[in-house]
């Protein structure tokens, strides 16, 4: 008994050991994640770009002031957690945001991160810099920002002009990363540099992106990946099949159709696949300052020739959403009602009866079987895109009007959308986990990303007005009141919200899919390969 009682203690002592060990290891550092892209970006500035393609690559070269916790799956203002900044407090009328900012941390060429690179940044961002932006498409994001102000080199604070209890989320945003002051604005554009858990290797156009492991990063523990990889290949089902075969660890997230998950899943059944809605639409983007389309009653008869079913059916195999500018519930906290939503101008069920009034008022307006109006419809050139452009185009034939496809190359989509040179388009929402974002991107009158030209002094006077409110039962119907006026201005009809999968090896860990936002979950600091 006695031997046996002593032999007992050392296998526990190594029962115990192993489990210690076990659990610090959990997280096995090391390894190349390798991914795929749909498209070249123009650039890897942040500040900007206004697609993900950019974005999701760049947003772990850099650190944000605060962010939104990359595992909680649906993005809110409880989710958001301290990055560069260690908390923040309000002073008492709600317009002064303080954040003590975290020492020690540097920059990936060696230079200290100080209060001033959050002061430039923000300079920057308003315009108040020497040094510009080429684009600046959320400068309207912070037309209630005064002034930011430094209290010695390691607290900052946001002055605003009036209580905006949402401002935290534009901080937060994968869009809001703090820029190096010692750095020009052009330089980061092909050279960024930042102080998130990875370093910026190179940008090939049409061919990839590099990162690397940021050995001096302030979580002395992460990242636990060497670096991630980004092939970029245009063609969906060529992806598919280079990731069956083994050449990708995982697929570009939001990315796989029905079609495409199918194939996965037959063909790779040991495959991690979650299927998860977007949180930004497909839309019809008209422009209001070209005739004829700066008639109200043509865009309203545009948006009863819809058939917002008919997308998700098709385009989607079932697996869409019907919504308006804000996401659908449950995973959108803003989403309308359904009640409500059937209540605006084309979300009708008679899809039929809705479209005897659009050519009526085409009718009316000159229009008929003799006399159809004919326009380009633009898109970018990715299937994303194409393809429900080419049934956008199809059901545009019900109110009299014939278009003509015109895809175009990203890297000169948007900057076309963003100088109006186009009459239809189709596009993608302003997306945005909360209202401020999504209505000032895109809704205010002359806001840099305010790609339609619309502009309804009403409506700038309830964003203000819902921007405002602290109750968010009441700011909802504040919001769902504002969707309606835009829903009847035609401002930029949502045709429908998509759902598509990310596919991953099992050996892919700790990677949290965000089910209102595909900007926010990229920082990859927490991903690891166990093989």
């Amino acid at each position: 008994m006695a031997l046996q009682f002593r032999s007992a203690i050392p296998a526990s002592l190594l029962l115990i050991t192993l489990l210690v060990a076990g659990a610090a290891f959990a997280q096995k550092p090391g390894g190349i994640l390798k991914m795929y892209s749909p498209d070249s970006p123009a650039s890897m500035s942040i500040h900007e770009e206004i697609t993900n393609v950019a974005q999701g690559p760049m947003m772990g070269v850099f650190n944000n002031l605060v962010m939104f916790d990359q595992h909680v799956k649906q993005n809110s203002l409880q989710s958001i957690v301290p990055d560069l900044a260690t908390g923040w407090s309000w002073n008492e009328d709600g317009t002064e945001l303080s954040l003590p900012l975290r020492q020690g941390v540097k920059w990936h060429d060696g230079q200290p991160f100080t209060a001033d690179d959050v002061k430039c940044t923000w300079d920057l961002l308003t315009g108040k810099s020497s040094d510009k932006l080429r684009v600046n498409p959320r400068k309207s994001w912070y037309a209630n920002l005064d002034r930011v102000t430094t209290s010695g080199e390691y607290e900052v604070t946001f002055h605003l002009k009036r209580p905006q209890p949402a401002f935290l989320t534009f901080l937060a945003s994968g869009y809001s990363p703090v820029y190096p002051c010692h750095v020009p604005a052009r330089d980061m554009r092909s050279h960024p540099i930042g102080t998130g858990p990875f370093k910026f290797v190179e940008f090939k156009p049409n061919e990839g992106i590099k990162v690397t492991r940021n050995t001096d990063y302030w979580k002395k523990d992460r990242p636990y990946l060497d670096g991630i990889e980004y092939t970029i290949i245009r063609n969906s089902s060529t992806a598919v099949l280079a990731f069956i075969a083994g050449t990708f660890d995982m697929t570009v997230p939001f990315s796989l159709t029905v079609p495409l998950l199918k194939d996965v899943s037959g063909q790779m059944p040991q495959a991690v696949c979650e299927m998860s809605p977007e949180g930004v639409s497909r839309t019809l983007a008209i422009n209001h300052r070209v005739a004829p389309f700066d008639k109200r009653e043509l865009r309203r008869a545009m948006t009863l020739s819809l058939d917002r079913k008919a997308f998700i059916d098709i385009i989607t195999a079932g697996n869409g959403d019907i919504g308006g500018v804000m996401q659908p519930l449950p995973e959108g906290i803003w989403g309308m009602p359904p009640e409500i939503l059937r209540a605006l101008p084309g979300y009708l069920p008679d899809v039929q009866k809705s479209r005897t009034e659009a050519r009526q008022i085409m009718e009316q307006l000159g229009y008929g079987p003799g006399n159809r109006l004919k326009v380009k419809v633009m898109t970018r050139d990715v299937p994303s895109f194409r393809n429900p452009a080419v049934l956008l185009i199809d059901q545009l034939k019900e109110a009299y009007i014939d278009g003509d496809l015109e895809p175009v190359d990203t890297t000169n989509f948007f900057p076309r959308m963003v100088r109006r040179d186009f009459s239809v388009a189709l596009s993608a929402g302003a997306g945005g986990n909360d209202p401020d974002q999504g209505l000032y991107t895109t809704y205010v009158c002359n806001a840099e990303n305010n790609r339609m030209g619309y502009c309804n002094p009403e409506v700038d006077e309830a964003t203000d007005r819902q921007s405002r409110e602290a109750d968010q039962e009441r700011r909802k119907r504040l919001v769902w009141e504002i969707e309606r006026k835009l829903a009847e201005d035609g401002a930029q009809p949502a045709l429908y919200y998509n759902r598509e999968a990310t596919c991953r090896q099992p050996y892919v860990k700790g990677l949290t899919i965000i089910v209102n936002s595909i900007y926010n979950g990229y920082r990859m600091e927490d991903v690891w390969l166990d093989k």
